[in-house]
Order: structure tokens, then C-alpha cells, then sequence
């Protein structure tokens, strides 16, 4: 923390606590004194609305009192005073890594135990299974459900069709340093909205969403210049890119006219976030498991 900001924060809070303890210590000291604790002070307010003499409680003000004192102490102790480490020496990175290494003490005998598994291994292994759907719950569903059914643009994993591939490796890589998926927006190199309907009508017609009359046929040539360095010629998809197969049922985007259209025009950009720093290697080998047995049901 810079010097300006260390003395800024350091004595205005230590101002503040004083003027907290000169502000109840004159408060209790204000007061008609010489009007006795059931008698009117004189104050009125709409003709028959008067202020009775009730100071505060004595043992408010303690009280009171006794929490600046220990707020004092606390900051004296902890951390609060800009630069100031507190005579304690807590740190909140220093908690954290207490409490990860008291966790890594406690459950990593037991990832271990799973990681000298093989992966067909885990996969019909109930511990191991119970396991993983203990982490894919935790880090999983957001993106892809409670069922792993996934949503518009997040992939189910309960099927068969992996745009990543859906080995061992290919899982393992994808949860460790997840994954960038990136469809270019490619209006301008099909010359215009009739070049972009034909291209739609060709992509639908491969997966027989559409009739391959011949307005489609004319996007062959484009789809092949454009799109088969991912897509491949046939429409099949690459898994080194990410790329669907686009020859079957399963669309992440979509598969209506306006979905396929707006993933022309506008392009697509999906990530997969990399969870291998939070994980580590066990726990993503046990998850990964967990994940190629859910499409083997």
C-alpha cells in the first residue's frame, strides 16, 4: 500500500475512534440536570407532543464504551491500520493457505489412492464415481447442469459427442486448462446476405435439417474454402479445433434458421475455464472419470 494511503487510512481511523469516544462522553453529559428523570424538559411539538428527561442507560454507555475498546484492541491485534501486520501476524493469504494445506493434508490421501487407479478403472469404480459427482457438482453445473445436459451454448456431457475429443487426455486437458472455442464471423467473405442465406441453408441440409436444393448447393464451394479447415469438407467436425460435427443432430448454438444465421454473421466465442490450479491433478483425473462415464450410460 502506498505511503499517502497507509497514513491516510492509519489516522483517520484513529480520529474517528476518538471522536466516537468525545462524542457518547459529551452526550452522557448533556441534559437538563436540574430536571429530574420524570419531568418534561419543556421541549413541545404539535401542541401536546413533550420530550420527557430519559437519558440513556448507564450500562448502554458501557457497553458502548466497551466496544471501542475492543475495536482498539482488534486493531492493535489484526490488521487495520493500513501497513499495519497486527502484533498477531494474521494475514488473510496466510489463512487461506492454512486452511488449503489442512485440506490437502486431510483429502489427499484419498485422491491418491484414485490416482494410482486407471481411468477405465475409475469409471466403474462407485467411490470414485460418488467422488466425481461430489466435484462436478461443485465446479461443474453452473455451465452444464445438475444433469450435465449442458444449455444453448454449453455442451451436454451425458452424450456421445465430444468437441474436444472425449479421451482420457482429451478430458484431463480440457479440465485442467480448459478450453477456447472461436467461430470467425464470416458475412463478408460470402459477398452479402444471399451468400450468407445459401450458406445457412447448406450447413442446415447437412445435418438433414434442410433440403439441399440447389440455392444450398451453391455454398459448396465456399463451405469447402471457408469452413473445411475446421468443419472438415464433409461437415464432420475436428476435435483438435473444438469444431461440431455438423452432420448430425447435436447443435451447441442451435440449429434453427436465425441460431445458424447468427452464428454466421456474428461469429461465436466459447470458454471453457481452465480449473487445473484449483483442482490439481487427482482431483481433475477423478472428475474427468466421472465426466467419460456419464456418455457410457
Amino acid at each position: 500500500m502506498p505511503a499517502f494511503w497507509h497514513w491516510f487510512i492509519t489516522v483517520g481511523t484513529i480520529l474517528f475512534t476518538i471522536w466516537c469516544i468525545w462524542l457518547i462522553s459529551w452526550s452522557a453529559k448533556q441534559g437538563p440536570h436540574n430536571i429530574a428523570d420524570d419531568e418534561v424538559v419543556g421541549h413541545k411539538w404539535d401542541g401536546d407532543l413533550e420530550e420527557w428527561n430519559n437519558p440513556a442507560p448507564r450500562w448502554w454507555l458501557y457497553f458502548y464504551f466497551g466496544t471501542i475498546v475492543w475495536a482498539i484492541g482488534y486493531m492493535i491485534a489484526y490488521p487495520g491500520l493500513g501497513n499495519w501486520d497486527g502484533l498477531l501476524g494474521w494475514s488473510q493469504l496466510g489463512q487461506y493457505e492454512e486452511e488449503m494445506q489442512d485440506a490437502a493434508d486431510r483429502y489427499e490421501p484419498i485422491y491418491a489412492r484414485f490416482a494410482a487407479m486407471g481411468f477405465a478403472e475409475l469409471k466403474q469404480d462407485p467411490d470414485a464415481l460418488q467422488l466425481g459427482a461430489s466435484l462436478y457438482a461443485s465446479y461443474c453445473t453452473t455451465c452444464h447442469g445438475s444433469d450435465a445436459r449442458g444449455a444453448t451454448g454449453y455442451p451436454n456431457l451425458a452424450d456421445k459427442d465430444w468437441l474436444w475429443g472425449g479421451t482420457e487426455l482429451a478430458i484431463t486437458t480440457s479440465i485442467r486448462q480448459g478450453r477456447n472455442g472461436i467461430m470467425p464471423v464470416l458475412a463478408p467473405a460470402l459477398g452479402g446476405d444471399a451468400g450468407v442465406n445459401n450458406m445457412v441453408a447448406y450447413v442446415r441440409s447437412l445435418g438433414g435439417l434442410a433440403e439441399a436444393d440447389a440455392d444450398a448447393m451453391s455454398a459448396q464451394p465456399m463451405f469447402v474454402a471457408l469452413c473445411s479447415a475446421c468443419h472438415n469438407a464433409d461437415g464432420t467436425g475436428n476435435p483438435l479445433f473444438g469444431a461440431p460435427d455438423l452432420t448430425d443432430e447435436i447443435w451447441l448454438h442451435g440449429s434453427s434458421e436465425a441460431a445458424v444465421h447468427a452464428t454466421i454473421v456474428q461469429g461465436r466465442t466459447s470458454l471453457m475455464p481452465a480449473h487445473g490450479e484449483l483442482l490439481g491433478e487427482n482431483r481433475s483425473k477423478i472428475l474427468a472419470a466421472y465426466v467419460a462415464s456419464l456418455s457410457a450410460k
